[in-house]
C-alpha cells in the first residue's frame, strides 16, 4: 500500500491475507527465533511483498534489509514485531503512526509478568485506542494462512513442508498448539484454512478474529484452544453467527482440574466453579467442548452432521453400534456409558428388516455381524437398515483387524453408505487396529472417524451436549470499581418480588424497643437475625425454628441476641425477621451471579443443608427462557423426587421453572445492578400451589 493511502481492506484481509508484510527485528542468524518467519515465508512460497527490518544489517538471510518501517517504500499491511519487549512497544508506536493496519507482537513480559508488565500492556492499549492499529498478541506466535501459503509465525513446527490444506480455522491461546495441530492433522489427513496464536488478547481476541472469517466460504468449521474466557462477549457473538451459518465450533478448554473457584458470599460461588461456568457458557453458545486432544482434532466432521439441540429439547442421543468385532464395539459402548449415553437395542421391526435382507445377528445391545460383516454386501445392508431405523439418532460402525490389512475393503461399505445416502442418519466409524490408511480414506471421504474409543465417545457426547445459542440479551451495565452492598433478607425479598419471586410471609421486629408481636402470622414461626452484616445466619446461631407462641418468640429473640453477639465481633442486634414456617415437598436453591468472565449466570441446585455436599446442579447463561428452565430442572437429579416419584405427590415444577426465569431476569433489571443473589431454600409445594422462597441473599452494586 503506498504511503499516505488509507487502509480500505477488511480486518480478515490485513490480518490473515496481507499483501505486504514487515518483519520488524528479523534476524540473520537462522538458529534464532526472529529468523524463522522469513524462513517459513520463503519456504511456503508466499507471493506477497516481504520487508525484513534490521537497522544493523544491509541483508537478512540473503535478502535486502531495511533500517526501519519508516524507510519502507510502502506502508505494509501487517507488521510482525520480533524485537524484545520494550523495543516491541516502540516499534508498535512507529507502525501505528505510519498507518500500518495490524501488528503482531511476539514478545512476552506483559500482564503475566507483574505490575511492570501490566503497565506495558496498558501502553499497548493506549496506542490501539489512539491510533486505531489492531494488535495480535502480545506473546503471540503469529498466524498461518495455509491457502495463501503465508506462515507468519515463529512457531518452529512450521518448518513442516506441505502444510495440510482444509476448511478448519484454529484460534489458540497457546502458540505451541497451532504447530502441534498441524503436525497431528497432517498425519491424519485433517487440513486447515488458517491458524492463529492470539497470545494475551490485549486487542484482537479469539471471538473477533474468528468472526472476521465467517463469510469466507473456504472456512467450514472452527477449533478453539482456550486457556481463559477473556472477551467472552465477542466469543459468544461469534458463536451465534457461526451457528446461523452452519459452521460448527469445537473447543478444548483447559481448567477442568483447577481448584474450586473462590468462595463468594453465597453457595452459588462455591457450586458454580470456574470450570462449571465455562462448561455452561460453551454449551449455551452451541460450542462442543471435548475432553481429549484426539477428539479435538477428529470431531468436526461429526459436528457438521449432528444438529444442535434447541432449548428445551436436549436429550441423550440414541446410538446404534454395528461391528465385525465384539470386543472393539464393547469399548465404544463402555466409553459411551461412562458419559451417560446408552447404546440402544434395535427394535423388533429393525431385526426383522435385517433378517429379510439376509443379515444374521443375535439380539443384543451391539449389532454384531461377526466375520460375515467383512463382506461388502452384509455391512452395506446392515448400515442402510440401521441408518433408516426411527429408534436411532446416530450409527457407529466399528471396523476390526481387516481395516489394517485390507483398508479399502474394510471401509468401502462405510464410505459408500455415508456418501451415497447422506439423507439417512449420521454415520461415524471407530477403527480398532492401528490402521492409518483406513482412517485417511474415511477422512478424505468426509466420514467422522476415530482412532480410540475414548475420542469416539467424547465426540459424540460433546456434539449432543451443545445447545442452540439464543439471541443475546445485553445485561445491565456494571460500573467498573462499583462498591458492592449486601441487602438484608427483607430487602432481598422486596427486590426479588419485583422480578416475580414469591416468598413466605415475613415481617421485621425492632428489638431495641417494645414492639408489637406479629398477630397476622400464624404459628409456628421462624425467627432470624435481620442484618446485612450477617449473611450466613445459621452459622452464627442466628436462626430459631418452630416457635409456637409469644413466650417462645421472646425467648428465641434473646437466644439469637446472645448467639450473634458472641459469634460476630462488635455486632449489636437491632432487628429480627419473623416468618411463617412453610413445609413443601422439597427444597431447592436458585442462584444468580455475574461471573467475571462470562457475565450473568443462573443456577438451580438441590437445596437445604446438603447443597454443597452433593453439587447436584444445572447452570445457564442468564436470562433464560422457560424452556431452558424446564431443561435445567430435568438435569438436577434431586428434582426426580418432585416429579411424582413412586406415586408420591408431584411438586409444582411449572412454578419452579417460572421462579428460575424470574431470578435470571436480575441480569437485565434496571437500576442498581444485581451482582449476586441466592434463594435458598425455595420450598416446592404440591402441583398447582406454587413455590415459596424462605431465605434470600442479594448483593447489589452501587
Amino acid at each position: 500500500m503506498p504511503k499516505g493511502e488509507s487502509p480500505r481492506r477488511s480486518l480478515a484481509e490485513v490480518l490473515l491475507a496481507p499483501r505486504s508484510v514487515a518483519l520488524v527485528g528479523a534476524s540473520d542468524d537462522p538458529s534464532k527465533t526472529a529468523a524463522r518467519p522469513l524462513t517459513f515465508i520463503r519456504q511456503g512460497g508466499f507471493e506477497g511483498d516481504v520487508y525484513p527490518i534490521n537497522p544493523n544489517r544491509d541483508t537478512v538471510l540473503g535478502e535486502k534489509a531495511w533500517p526501519s518501517v519508516r524507510e519502507l517504500p510502502v506502508v505494509p499491511e501487517h507488521a510482525f514485531i520480533l524485537t524484545p519487549t520494550d523495543a516491541a512497544i516502540d516499534a508498535l508506536e512507529e507502525c501505528a503512526e505510519l498507518g500500518v493496519p495490524v501488528a503482531t507482537i511476539l514478545a512476552a513480559g506483559f500482564s503475566e509478568s507483574g505490575p511492570e508488565g501490566e503497565a506495558r500492556e496498558e501502553r499497548v492499549r493506549e496506542i490501539v485506542k489512539r491510533t486505531g492499529i489492531r494488535v495480535l498478541g502480545p506473546s503471540g506466535l503469529g498466524m498461518v494462512n495455509v491457502r495463501h501459503k503465508l506462515a507468519l509465525t515463529a512457531n518452529a513446527a512450521f518448518a513442516e513442508p506441505d502444510l495440510p490444506v482444509g476448511g478448519l480455522f484454529v484460534a489458540s491461546h497457546s502458540g505451541s498448539m497451532i504447530g502441534a495441530l498441524v503436525s497431528r492433522g497432517k498425519a491424519r489427513g485433517v487440513g486447515f484454512a488458517g491458524l492463529v496464536s492470539v497470545g494475551n488478547e490485549v486487542d484482537l481476541s479469539v471471538g473477533e478474529i474468528c468472526a472476521a472469517t465467517l463469510d469466507d466460504p473456504e472456512v467450514t468449521g472452527y477449533m478453539l484452544f482456550l486457556e481463559t474466557l477473556r472477551h467472552s462477549d465477542k466469543l459468544r457473538q461469534f458463536a451465534v453467527e457461526a451457528a446461523k451459518k452452519g459452521k460448527p465450533v469445537v473447543a478444548y478448554k483447559l481448567g477442568r482440574s483447577s481448584a474450586a473457584a473462590e468462595l463468594a458470599v453465597s453457595h452459588t460461588g462455591a457450586l458454580a466453579g470456574e470450570d462449571d461456568v465455562a462448561d455452561a457458557f460453551l454449551r449455551d453458545c452451541g460450542i462442543a467442548r471435548v475432553e481429549t486432544l484426539d477428539a479435538f482434532l477428529e470431531c468436526s466432521p461429526l459436528l457438521a452432521r449432528v444438529p444442535v439441540a434447541k432449548a428445551g429439547s436436549a436429550s441423550k442421543p440414541r446410538v446404534a453400534v454395528v461391528t465385525t468385532t465384539g470386543g472393539g464395539a464393547a469399548m465404544v459402548v463402555d466409553q459411551l456409558g461412562v458419559r451417560n449415553i446408552d447404546v440402544q437395542h434395535p427394535s423388533l421391526e429393525t431385526y426383522e428388516r435385517l433378517a429379510v435382507a439376509g443379515v444374521k445377528v443375535n439380539s443384543g445391545r451391539i449389532v454384531d455381524l461377526t466375520l460375515a460383516g467383512t463382506r461388502y454386501d452384509v455391512m452395506s445392508a446392515a448400515l442402510g437398515i440401521l441408518r433408516s431405523a426411527p429408534e436411532f439418532d446416530l450409527i457407529v460402525a466399528v471396523a476390526g483387524s481387516s481395516a489394517r490389512f485390507s483398508p479399502e475393503l474394510a471401509v468401502r461399505p462405510i464410505l459408500d453408505s455415508a456418501t451415497q445416502s447422506p439423507e439417512l442418519l449420521p454415520l461415524a466409524a471407530f477403527v480398532v487396529p492401528d490402521a492409518p490408511e483406513a482412517l485417511l480414506r474415511l477422512t478424505a471421504g468426509g466420514v467422522p472417524c476415530f482412532r480410540t474409543p475414548e475420542s469416539c465417545a467424547d465426540s459424540i457426547a460433546s456434539a449432543y451436549a451443545r445447545r442452540s445459542p439464543l439471541s443475546i440479551v445485553e445485561p445491565a451495565e456494571v460500573t467498573v470499581g462499583a462498591q458492592a452492598q449486601l441487602l438484608d433478607e427483607l430487602a432481598a425479598y422486596e427486590l426479588l418480588t419485583e422480578v416475580g419471586v414469591a416468598h413466605a410471609p415475613a415481617v421485621a421486629i425492632d428489638v431495641t424497643k417494645v414492639a408489637a408481636l406479629p398477630e397476622n402470622l400464624p404459628y409456628p414461626l421462624a425467627v432470624k437475625v435481620l442484618s446485612a452484616d450477617v449473611p450466613h445466619k445459621t452459622d452464627v446461631g442466628g436462626v430459631e425454628l418452630r416457635v409456637r407462641d409469644a413466650d417462645q418468640l421472646a425467648s428465641a429473640i434473646e437466644r439469637i441476641r446472645a448467639n450473634v453477639t458472641r459469634n460476630v465481633e462488635g455486632f449489636k442486634l437491632e432487628r429480627v425477621l419473623v416468618q411463617q414456617m412453610t413445609k413443601g415437598l422439597g427444597e431447592v436453591l436458585i442462584g444468580y451471579r455475574r461471573d467475571a468472565q462470562v457475565g450473568p449466570i443462573v443456577m438451580l441446585a438441590s437445596g437445604g443443608i446438603f447443597t454443597e455436599i452433593y453439587r447436584d446442579r444445572a447452570l445457564r447463561l442468564a436470562p433464560v427462557s422457560r424452556e431452558s428452565a424446564l431443561e435445567m430442572i430435568s438435569e438436577v437429579k434431586a428434582m426426580r423426587a418432585l416429579d411424582g416419584y413412586r406415586g408420591k405427590a408431584r411438586g409444582d415444577l411449572d412454578a419452579l421453572a417460572d421462579a428460575i426465569v424470574a431470578v435470571s431476569k436480575l441480569a437485565t433489571r434496571p437500576g442498581a445492578p444485581v451482582l449476586e443473589a441466592e434463594v435458598n431454600p425455595v420450598m416446592v409445594l404440591e402441583e398447582g400451589k406454587g413455590v415459596l422462597a424462605v431465605d434470600a441473599l442479594v448483593k447489589i452494586g452501587n
